[in-house]
């Protein structure tokens, strides 16, 4: 089964209305993961961002957010991790992949061979295709 990561822009994208044209792309990926087609895998660096910038720039009550946590990690084909192999992320940060955040993704992918990662930022895919990794550019 193919193991796609999200990004925290797919998260923000898929429960705004900032991009429709997102949001119906990431629907897409969950519709699959609920009928067990594909499985996607959430990085604990990715729910925090995701509370802080719904918080923080969106404005929403934490009490809001945190049940969309919960229906996400509760959804089927959905799994959670905060699997990091700190040797990898540091191969890879800063010089490859200048965002710390997305080098904890990048770092996951490379130790789970074979896991893909989507996104809607062009600079973070960019890095991963030259560092070698399968992007699902959303």
């Amino acid at each position: 089964m193919k193991k796609i990561v999200i990004d925290t822009n797919c998260l923000i994208s898929f429960v705004s209305n900032r991009n429709p044209g997102q949001q119906e792309k990431i629907a897409t990926l969950f519709n699959k993961a609920g009928r067990l087609k594909i499985s996607i895998i959430c990085h604990h660096r990715v729910v925090s961002e995701f509370v802080y910038v719904l918080t923080s720039v969106y404005s929403l009550k934490p009490q809001n957010v945190q049940q969309m946590v919960v229906d996400l990690t509760s959804m089927p084909g959905v799994t959670y991790t905060s699997d990091v192999d700190m040797q990898t992320l540091l191969s890879l940060w800063p010089k490859s992949i200048p965002d710390y955040g997305d080098a904890v993704l990048a770092a996951y992918c490379k130790k789970t061979k074979g896991t893909h990662i989507a996104t809607f930022d062009k600079k973070f895919n960019n890095a991963l295709t030259r560092v070698g990794l399968t992007v699902t550019m959303l």
